[in-house]
């Protein structure tokens, strides 16, 4: 089930709403059952400068690499340290433990303009 309460793009990325200025991001669900076993991640560092669209990391499993991309314009704010030692988190809470990176949005208007768990189910179909 896709969560209602997080906006998609087609790269497989959630988004978290802005809280304090800033999302949380990570891969779907979908994204991790497609990938198999992420067996190493490598994420941007606080700090970064991004522009969406931009490779800004990349997802390694036992099948294929993946890269990751900036869901949208703005800094990276913080990553989530604790996939350099467990990266199978990503595939046990892809929406939880598993999450990626938190970006500051250059505008968090933005975010409203990502896809909703509708327009995402139907991208997966």
């Amino acid at each position: 089930m896709t969560p209602k309460h997080l906006r998609y793009t087609s790269e497989h990325e959630w988004i978290s709403e802005p809280e304090n200025g800033v999302v949380r991001v990570g891969i779907t669900d979908y994204a991790q059952q497609s990938l198999g076993d992420i067996v190493f991640v490598q994420l941007p560092e606080a700090g970064k400068k991004v522009s969406a669209g931009d490779v800004i990391g990349e997802v390694e499993s036992t099948k294929s690499v993946s890269d990751i991309f900036a869901p949208l314009s703005g800094t990276v704010a913080n990553r989530n340290g604790e996939l350099d030692e467990n990266p199978e988190q990503v595939n046990t809470e892809p929406y939880g433990d598993g999450w990626m990176f938190e970006i500051e949005p250059d505008d968090v208007a933005d975010v409203a303009g990502l896809l909703d768990a509708e327009a995402y189910d139907k991208l997966t179909k």
